[in-house]
């Protein structure tokens, strides 16, 4: 059962470029890596090598160093084949239920649509994380670029689902922000007050709230509980309305946040 190390590197106004190392065999992967020169510092200074770049979606801050480090590194780069099309140097095309090794780690493909038609997350099954790029953010979730609100509640279902102590690593510092709006939807969520009181503690000292958990997440992300009574109310629906509804007003309510 191999174990990886996650180290992740902010760049732009607020992305991650992730880098996750399974230390047996070297292997090293960076995750929607918006830029090259970051990623080549922080390999040099741990000592590490790039095998791989795992690309969540074709948007150019997840893609925009895939050139530079295939040509530096010659390092293999996986993603979604219905989007093969839009990432640049993909060499690896990848669908739903998809297996493969980084090194000894397992990493298990979910399809995760809705921010784009494209949209891929990584699960590493046995080291308790996922990759999940614009799919789920902490307390939120990405917009609606391709892909419908039925689409995206699916996707966000799916990730609901793993294993509570999954750690999401997602590509965007947008926890404080998300937190505003969520704390306007549950007023009374305990859960999420007391997330947000952690979250004003990390920010403050400049540190990321990243990663978060599957299990904090179904507590206090409202994205993820478009089928409870409280969210449902909160966006002047009944309670047993179609989730995907919910979802859909809570989405257009944010983008208008």
């Amino acid at each position: 059962m191999a174990k990886i190390v996650v180290e992740q590197i902010p760049v732009l106004s607020d992305n991650y470029i992730t880098l996750a190392h399974e230390p047996v065999s070297g292997a090293t992967a960076a995750v929607d890596p918006a830029v090259a020169e970051p990623v080549l510092e922080h390999l040099a200074a741990r000592g590490w090598t790039l095998s791989h770049i795992l690309n969540t979606h074709h948007h150019g801050d997840h893609t925009g160093g895939n050139l530079e480090l295939i040509r530096r590194t010659g390092c293999t780069v996986v993603g979604a084949a219905r989007d093969s099309e839009r990432i640049p140097g993909i060499s690896m095309e990848v669908g739903e239920g998809d297996t493969f090794l980084l090194g000894g780690a397992a990493v298990m493909v979910l399809e995760t649509p809705g921010h784009t038609s494209g949209h891929t997350a990584y699960w590493f099954p046995d080291a308790h994380v996922v990759f999940a790029g614009d799919c789920l953010f902490s307390l939120g979730c990405g917009r609606l670029f391709e892909g419908s609100a039925e689409e995206m509640w699916a996707s966000l279902k799916k990730l609901r689902d793993l294993p509570p102590n999954t750690q999401v690593y997602c590509a965007h510092e947008y926890t404080a922000s998300n937190g505003r709006f969520a704390k306007l939807v549950e007023r009374d969520n305990q859960a999420l007050a007391t997330r947000l009181e952690q979250v004003e503690k990390l920010r403050a000292k400049g540190l990321p709230t990243i990663p978060t958990t599957i299990a904090e997440e179904r507590a206090t992300n409202p994205f993820l509980r478009a089928d409870t009574a409280a969210v449902a109310k909160a966006v002047g629906m009944e309670p047993g309305t179609d989730p995907a509804r919910v979802f859909a007003e809570l989405r257009r309510r944010k983008d208008a946040f």
